[in-house]
């Protein structure tokens, strides 16, 4: 019995080569080290062929994706910078026999065209890809704290031009059909049932002569030189990433030297420059995350089956449940039935998704009857009409135990026996909001971040009695709905606002120690934080804030007591960014620190502290705190808390996350930093009892 093959060549009656990828055994096609003696077998067969073959189409028999990447386990079997430099050159030389044939080549396109599937395409003398939505090219390297390495940096500036290369490769954005052809990256997008015989016409043509880009020329015309380009891209990176991310700055260089060198010394450079990369513990933080949220994709809880699910209720028109709304229709696909307790909070929930969707129209991805379609799907009211149909209601009303209670009682008279209710609470235990249920398996916690419709982390959390069926529910929905969902164990603050709360409590410390707003706040930012601590708390609102804190001091202690000033902002009308004010002052997306607000807590502010002092007494109580939850099995594991923690509150992705970071860091080294804070500004610095059993065992969160 023959071997089956990743790679298939055929040669048909009019000797057109037909090329097809199917890595046998997985969903997606990825290119491996592995597949290096079959591709070069296979390019050995048409050098041979080359004088009779009028063209070579290069296609997928997946149906629904092209080559979705490189496989990323086989940099984590690169013991070296030197071999994973190995495998970027294999790539590139391979890709560059693709271009030599003197008949043209070319890729069509159908579904994920990503990474080294997008550097093969871009090998190729044209590409031609399908209109449908699941088609989508892009280079995400640098997600992963890398860069294309097999010619993706030297070939898309030559193709599309080096703004929009540099646009593509720097964010690892993917592009849709409809853009890809616009900006040049592929010849033709068209409907799926004729892009073979488009792909035919393409390949019997002679090698296409490319002439700069339109874009490139006027750049010329107008004496703007690639440095001021390099170093405007520059500039505007360093913003972004705060020189925590070594691939971006890299991708700038090595782009810029093949520009200057040439395109064989820009590969060589590409390959090298990868292989450094490789080795970085960012990178390797990185594609660790990467391997956690694939893994966490695959998990069941329990044997249950989930329930099907036709359609959602969502009770509250505010900003959570306008977004819950959203990604229950929009995502998940589910006709939505939305209720507040009035008409503007309705009208309110309404006018947020059509804003939503109507980006989507403005920028061509929904039609405009599309929009109508999804808008006509997703009924508004102050009533329960239409919610006996919903087999999961997520409640998003006020942070009121009572309120939450009333509402389970509405849901359990007015739907099936079977609907489960999940609340978005983000502090009140839900064994409370269960009791006095008359079906409390049917009663779970469901915990989005805000805004939902971007957040990509949900909380969920069973009580005592909920069903195993629910979990599985609930967990199934969570991922249609385009999130991460971790399970936590139903206590106060649950995980993720359990481990935030110390972190902003600290940042409050800091501010009462006469520190600087801005201080602070770029203090966090340079450590890697998306926002800084007080910015964010402006962001979810003091009056939030204050209600949270206090429920967490009941039922987990005193070391949650942050410094009192909730009150006083409160009493001056500062609530944050909703309201125009709270630490900073608001004008539109402006903001500046509203300076008045250190007369009002009576302080003389300065920059005393260094910034990596405040970096890290703000983080290492969220660090002792993750700690603790994983040692009282509130989260599962150490990969579900730093999940959490990158997707719900924005701990450093390049870290790998609290646990992550704690290993990297060294728990000597730690445990020293925490002893000398404790010295200087409190017990609330002192180790938790699993840190320090861990330096005793030499135990480490991660092998």
């Amino acid at each position: 019995m023959s071997e089956t093959k990743t790679f298939n060549l055929i040669i048909d009656s009019e000797q057109l080569a037909w090329l097809s990828i199917d890595v046998q055994g997985e969903k997606m096609n990825t290119l491996q080290a592995a597949f290096a003696d079959e591709m070069n077998d296979i390019l050995g067969q048409l050098d041979a062929k080359k004088s009779e073959i009028t063209g070579l189409i290069v296609y997928s028999l997946k149906p629904d994706n092209f080559v979705a990447g490189a496989d990323v386990r086989m940099l984590d079997a690169c013991g070296t910078a030197e071999q994973a430099t190995e495998l970027a050159t294999t790539g590139q030389q391979m890709f560059a026999r693709l271009g030599e044939f003197p008949f043209s080549v070319v890729s069509a396109i159908h579904g994920p065209c990503l990474g080294g599937g997008l550097e093969l395409a871009l090998a190729c003398d044209y590409r031609v890809c399908t209109d449908d939505d699941i088609t989508r090219l892009g280079l995400p390297e640098v997600q992963l704290g890398l860069l294309p390495g097999s010619g993706g940096t030297q070939r898309l500036p030559r193709l599309i031009g080096l703004m929009a290369a540099l646009d593509l490769i720097l964010t690892g954005k993917q592009v849709r059909a409809k853009k890809a052809k616009k900006l040049g990256l592929v010849d033709a997008s068209v409907p799926q049932s004729i892009l073979m015989e488009v792909a035919k016409t393409y390949a019997t043509k002679s090698k296409p002569k490319r002439k700069a880009p339109a874009k490139e020329k006027l750049i010329s015309s107008i004496g703007l030189s690639r440095k001021v380009i390099f170093d405007q891209a520059a500039k505007k990176t360093n913003q972004k990433t705060r020189g925590n991310y070594p691939a971006a700055d890299m991708i700038l260089e090595v782009m810029q030297f093949g520009l200057e060198k040439g395109f064989a010394k820009g590969l060589e450079k590409e390959a090298f420059e990868f292989g450094k990369l490789v080795m970085t513990s960012e990178s390797k933080a990185l594609r660790s995350l990467f391997f956690a949220t694939t893994e966490m994709k695959k998990e069941h809880f329990g044997n249950a089956v989930p329930a099907k699910v036709k359609q959602v209720g969502v009770l509250g028109g505010g900003l959570m449940g306008a977004g819950i709304a959203h990604v229950s229709l929009a995502k998940a696909k589910f006709p939505v039935n939305l209720k507040d307790v009035s008409q503007d909070g309705v009208l309110n929930a309404l006018g947020y998704n059509y804003k939503l969707l109507n980006k989507q129209r403005k920028r061509r991805i929904l039609s405009k009857a599309k929009l109508q379609s999804k808008m006509s799907q997703l009924r508004g009211g102050t009533d329960y009409l239409g919610f006996n149909k919903a087999q999961v209601v997520i409640e998003a009303v006020f942070e009121d135990l009572a309120l939450k209670q009333s509402m389970v009682q509405e849901i359990e008279e007015v739907c099936s026996d079977s609907t489960i209710f999940a609340s978005n609470t983000s502090s009140l235990p839900i064994h409370q909001i269960a009791e006095g249920a008359q079906r409390p398996e049917n009663i779970v916690g469901l915990h989005y971040f805000s805004p939902a419709e971007k957040m990509p982390l949900v909380e969920v959390i069973p009580h005592a009695t909920t069903s195993d069926e629910t979990v599985a529910t609930v967990v199934a929905l969570a991922r249609k709905q385009g999130k991460t969902p971790i399970v936590v164990k139903d206590t106060a603050g649950f995980y993720v606002n359990r481990i935030l709360a110390p972190y902003m409590n600290e940042a409050a410390q800091v501010l009462m120690a006469e520190q600087e707003i801005e201080h602070i706040d770029n203090a966090l930012l340079n450590f890697g934080f998306p926002v800084g601590p007080i910015t964010l708390l402006d962001e979810v609102g003091v009056d939030i804030g204050a209600k949270i804190m206090p429920i967490l001091v009941k039922e987990l202690g005193e070391r949650f007591q942050g410094p009192d000033l909730f009150d006083t902002l409160l009493n001056d009308g500062r609530k944050g960014r909703k309201v125009g004010k709270g630490f900073y002052q608001y004008k539109g997306k402006d903001k500046k620190v509203d300076k008045s607000v250190y007369g009002l807590l009576k302080l003389t502010p300065s920059r005393s502290l260094s910034e990596d002092d405040i970096a890290l007494r703000c983080t290492i109580p969220l660090l002792n705190e993750a700690v603790r939850c994983l040692d009282e099995g509130i989260i599962a594991s150490a990969r579900d808390g730093d999940i959490g923690a990158i997707f719900g509150i924005g701990f450093p992705p390049f870290t790998g996350g609290p646990f992550r970071f704690i290993d990297t860091y060294g728990l000597g080294n730690l445990i020293e930093k925490m002893n000398q804070f404790e010295l200087k500004y409190g017990e609330r610095f002192k180790p938790c009892q699993g840190l320090l059993d861990r330096l005793e065992s030499g135990e480490t969160f991660y092998n």
